[in-house]
């Protein structure tokens, strides 16, 4: 950020070329920025890093070196994040970054400027409560005994510079385009530079390592259990596991670590989970969710997070290697547990979503089980950034080419929108099938029927059909005729395509309920994830109908006072729409019946996926914890509506979350949008938290009162 400080009003909206102060919060951005190209000399250079300011030139790259003797700036460092640890705020450095820039750059009296950091602290957090804006004065008062001068040497010392050039391998667009955009110098490309037609490359956030966390998880094979757990829950797809023959370590590092495999149908295999250290958040949410315990130290588990920078070599030549080992093709693969789903490719890698998001790990393993054939159309908010900002795209594709196709629109006609492109695959499919009828003696009775009975309900009866479509590709360049050249260009929607559309609860409740209504009316194939936050959490946390009762949020500031909309019922009115209520982090296996069973069927899904947003007021690795919280308590039962079943003569409504077990309380204290109301309006909140009890108990009973419901009768035979 560009910040101006000065006794007269400032009217310069232009960014600051020269700066007399300038600040990194995250010590790896120095490898790949100039930072200090724009400091005046006899400025200030402030750095957050982990290594003590007797250490900390040497891991300094050389022109930032060379750049603080030749400008002669005053450089200072703290460990913000040792003292943000220490307090309890985890990652948050924003009080102790913000109380350094006062105490350096003389914009106040350095008592006078912590004076009013505090009461703006207190102003901010006071609502929070006592033990939060203790924790940030603590910050405060910690930061100036933790902030050190550096003694600049006279010359360089460095045996390293900054990172200018993207990885082995990285293709032309991505070293001389991206690149150069990717460290914010994408005003100096040519318009030459850019493909003519606009369009970009997918898969290439693979290329961008980030390298912004502190901490990465390191493997322990002798403690690991195989679960899956870490690798499902991983919202940025950078923890995976693998199985592979024992021929395939002929070249591995050393120090690369595999077990034997514990899966039925892959005797004599070895077994591997490694994540990729520079495209890591630290998030942590692996190390939580892993249960199983080291017998000789219970304090560690299969995975572990370890620093960064005393294991970074190494693991990035691990996980090169890793990356070098096939996937197995999905058909040996048994998709429908978590222990097999951790073996599948994500086909969603990377993105720019907030460590520890609640929204990812779901579109992750929507890729992981339809990512070759799905096509995506996307509602504006988080899954738009996260999931399609450039310069760097998180989908991508498999060895074969093969990957989602994404696009994204509006929130008021995301619905409409990836209805169209459902109504315009069938009338490919339509007319290619025509074409093949057209075409019957050119192409042969077997092959066409073939093509036309195919049964795609499986992976292996989906490989087969891509079989059938390489011999028609091949027989039609033979055929020399204007319906033959069609049918080429038509070819591929002969297989089989996941239609998905998906947005959060600000596009499904809210603005673009009109439109998700309508499609859920017409009974069309399609599949729709709601990624449900329960606030607009892309434009600052603002209230949707999907907040909950006694939440804060902008426009609610008082607690929202009215229930949540129930969308999944108002979706079970249809009686034709199959429809689910899944939270990834209470129930796995659930979650993964819910995406199978609406994707098998032949008419519209929805899925309502209880999203962990940092919107919600508490650090993201105990997300799952809240999605626990929000099942047993009974405000968020796990529910699904199969209208196949009625035609089975079952009762199409399942519940299949137990009875409440804790009060609804245990769960929405735990945070802060609901907390913070106990402190500035304590008889309001307690109003508010009978009322959504209340509303628990109602709807949790009228839930009991269908899933009881016997099935339909049986006409006599």
């Amino acid at each position: 950020s560009h910040l101006r400080f000065g006794p007269d009003p400032i009217k310069s909206p232009y960014l600051i070329d020269k700066a007399n102060f300038v600040a990194c919060h995250q010590s790896s951005f120095l490898d790949r920025y100039e930072m200090l190209s724009v400091a005046e000399p006899n400025g200030i250079f402030l750095l957050n890093s982990i290594h003590s300011k007797d250490e900390v030139w040497n891991y300094l790259p050389i022109s930032v070196q060379k750049q603080i003797i030749e400008k002669n700036l005053r450089f200072y460092v703290i460990d913000a994040y040792k003292i943000a640890n220490e307090i309890g705020l985890g990652g948050r450095i924003n009080t102790i970054m913000q109380t350094c820039f006062f105490a350096l750059s003389n914009v106040l009296p350095k008592d006078e400027a912590i004076k009013e950091i505090k009461k703006f602290t207190e102003k901010t957090y006071g609502r929070k409560g006592e033990k939060i804006l203790k924790m940030n004065f603590e910050a405060i008062d910690k930061t100036l005994d933790n902030l050190h001068q550096v003694i600049v040497p006279k010359g360089v010392t460095s045996n390293f510079d900054l990172k200018t050039s993207m990885p082995e391998g990285a293709p032309p667009f991505v070293k001389n385009a991206i690149a150069k955009m990717i460290i914010g110098k994408g005003d100096e490309l040519p318009v030459s530079a850019f493909p003519s037609d606009g369009t970009y490359p997918t898969g290439t956030t693979k290329w961008e390592k980030r390298n912004i966390s502190l901490e990465v998880p390191v493997w322990s094979p002798e403690t690991c259990i195989q679960c899956g757990k870490c690798v499902f829950i991983c919202p940025h797809a950078v923890i995976r596991a693998k199985v592979y023959t024992r021929d395939v370590l002929k070249n591995a590092p050393s120090s690369f670590r595999y077990t034997e495999a514990k899966f039925s149908q892959f005797k004599d295999y070895l077994y591997t989970v490694q994540a990729s250290p520079e495209d890591c958040t630290g998030c942590k949410l692996c190390h939580e969710v892993c249960p199983a315990k080291n017998k000789q130290d219970p304090k560690l588990k299969a995975v572990n997070m370890v620093f960064k920078d005393t294991i970074l070599d190494r693991e990035k030549d691990n996980w090169k290697f890793f990356d070098s080992i096939p996937y197995l093709d999905k058909d040996q693969i048994n998709g429908t547990t978590v222990k097999d789903i951790q073996l599948l490719q994500p086909l969603f890698e990377f993105s720019g979503a907030c460590a520890g998001c609640g929204e990812t790990p779901y579109v992750k393993l929507l890729t992981q089980l339809f990512g070759d054939r799905a096509v995506m159309g996307n509602a504006t908010g988080c899954s738009s950034i996260y999931g399609g900002n450039l310069p760097t795209t998180p989908y991508t594709t498999n060895k074969e080419g093969r990957g989602p196709t994404w696009s994204n629109s509006l929130f008021e006609d995301t619905a409409e929108f990836g209805l169209g492109m459902r109504i315009a695959l069938d009338k490919q499919y339509e007319y290619a099938l025509d074409l093949i009828d057209r075409l019957a003696e050119d192409l042969g009775k077997e092959l066409v029927f073939e093509l036309k009975n195919a049964d795609q309900k499986t992976e292996t009866g989906i490989n087969k059909q891509r079989e059938m479509v390489k011999l028609l590709k091949a027989k039609l360049k033979g055929i020399q005729k204007p319906e033959a050249k069609d049918l080429l260009s038509l070819s591929d929607s002969l297989v089989k395509k996941s239609v998905w559309i998906i947005g959060g609860d600000g596009w499904a409740y809210d603005i673009g309920y009109g439109g998700l209504d309508h499609v859920l009316a017409q009974g069309k194939n399609v599949n729709i994830l709601v990624l449900d936050t329960e606030v607009y959490s892309n434009t600052g946390g603002q209230k949707s109908k999907a907040t909950p009762i006694g939440a804060i949020a902008k426009f609610a500031m008082g607690g929202k006072a009215s229930p949540k909309k129930d969308l999944a019922m108002m979706a079970m009115n249809y009686g034709n729409v199959y429809v689910a209520r899944v939270a990834l982090g209470a129930n796995n296996a659930h979650t993964i019946k819910a995406f199978l069973e609406a994707e098998s069927f032949e008419g519209t899904s929805i899925i309502i996926a209880y999203s962990h947003c940092t919107q919600h007021g508490y650090d993201m690795v105990r997300g799952p914890d809240q999605q626990k919280a929000a099942v047993m308590s009974g405000y968020w039962p796990l529910v699904r509506y199969d209208p196949r079943l009625y035609d089975q003569g079952k009762n199409p409504f399942q519940l299949d979350s137990s009875k409440p077990s804790i009060p609804l309380q245990d769960y929405i204290y735990n945070e802060t949008r609901f907390k913070v109301l106990t402190r500035s309006n304590p008889e309001v909140a307690k109003k508010l938290l009978e009322y959504a009890q209340k509303e628990v108990n109602k709807r949790w009973e009228l839930y009991k009162y269908w899933s009881e419901m016997p099935g339909p009768k049986q006409e006599e035979k």
